[in-house]
């Protein structure tokens, strides 16, 4: 590994790859808030536009808060579209050993972007996980934890699970009340309810995915399973994504080669005769077939971006896993992990979707190339 990165090749080609990735995040990172914001926000009978969440992010944390978790996010495109690209030119050096030029078919292509997008999405999930939970957090308001008082509220329990979280009083007031009409040995209701960690929201139910969006938050209430949550959607996504993006972009590249080979005296016998496309060019179809990849791939994404926002505790995995609970749904939606919940909801956000895409690819390979002539020729 020293000799490759002391290769100024190769190191060009890495140093070249990091800075394009981090320049196409963050150009088109606040359209991947918006586009996560609509699809989280959404519901059967409420439609959030842009310009609404816009002002809603606006409004809670300011402008700075379109780019809340761009941090994470950089690190895992940099980690999963490498292991996407690395794999897919691998894959296609094995298709195209033996032939006569560097010929690749539209078919092997799509074949080999879909097994590359799985093993990114296998790489991005925790990455995407807290990018995604922090996103959420930069549109809801969070209340102040100022008070001492309060603070010393919490349970052992509740400070094991969540440690910093407060309890809210008025749901465990309400539940005590309802309970007190039981005989009870406990005359002090309240505090025995604290030490059960079903109660640490003072209703039952989890806590909000605001509380919950630290790493070291999401690994001690909901394990370290739940960063790989929605893994199968992902997949799902991730290679169709990867398999339409390589498959169009493949497509497109020999159509623009067979366009500059007309009129060419002679007529080149092979694809390496005819030179290589420009740069803008190659951008441009680049961008075009992102685009087309999210709008193939948005239903799966919308289902993942859903389901990652929700708090799963350790204690209920458990319970579902003992009871032996069955994923609702049909054989498809059980299949890739989808739930009947979001059947009206997969196309919510897609044309940010498919403009962040189309963007970030455009940025990508375009700062790639021109970062890779730049370096190899100062070298």
């Amino acid at each position: 590994m020293e000799e490759l990165l002391k290769n100024p090749v190769f190191a060009s080609h890495l140093l070249a790859a990091s800075g394009s990735v981090a320049i196409g995040t963050a150009l088109s990172y606040p359209l991947d808030t918006v586009k996560t914001l609509i699809q989280v926000g959404a519901s059967s009978s409420k439609k959030l536009t842009a310009t609404q969440v816009l002002e809603r992010v606006k409004s809670v944390s300011g402008y700075p808060g379109l780019y809340s978790g761009i941090g994470w996010l950089t690190v895992g495109r940099i980690a999963g579209l490498g292991a996407r690209f690395g794999v897919h030119e691998f894959l296609t050096a094995f298709y195209k050993d033996g032939r006569i030029d560097n010929y690749v078919y539209v078919s092997e292509a799509l074949l080999s972007g879909m097994i590359s997008g799985a093993l990114e999405s296998c790489l991005n999930s925790p990455f995407e996980m807290i990018k995604l939970r922090k996103q959420v957090a930069a549109a809801i308001p969070i209340p102040s934890t100022s008070n001492a008082a309060t603070k010393s509220a919490a349970a052992p329990m509740m400070s094991r699970l969540l440690p910093g979280y407060i309890p809210n009083s008025l749901a465990l007031d309400r539940t005590v009340n309802l309970l007190s009409v039981l005989s009870s040995k406990n005359h002090n209701m309240a505090e025995a309810l604290k030490n059960y960690p079903w109660m640490m929201t003072g209703s039952g139910k989890p806590p909000d995915v605001t509380d919950v969006r630290r790493p070291q938050d999401i690994v001690r209430l909901e394990g370290w399973r739940s960063l790989w949550r929605g893994l199968r959607t992902g997949i799902a996504r991730d290679s169709i994504f990867g398999g339409v993006f390589f498959g169009s972009w493949q497509f497109l590249h020999l159509a623009m080669l067979d366009w500059k080979a007309v009129g060419m005296d002679p007529p080149p016998e092979t694809n390496d005769e005819i030179g290589p496309l420009s740069p803008l060019v190659v951008s441009l179809s680049a961008g075009f077939s992102g685009s087309m990849a999210a709008a193939a791939s948005h239903g799966f994404d919308t289902s993942r971006t859903r389901s990652q926002c929700i708090v799963l505790p350790k204690y209920l995995a458990k319970e579902r896993k003992y009871l032996k609970w069955s994923r609702p749904g049909n054989w498809f939606e059980r299949f890739s992990g989808m739930h009947p919940s979001d059947r009206n909801l997969l196309f919510r956000g897609i044309s940010t979707r498919m403009a962040r895409s189309g963007l970030a690819s455009f940025f990508l390979v375009g700062t790639y190339y021109m970062a890779v002539d730049y370096l190899i020729a100062k070298s």
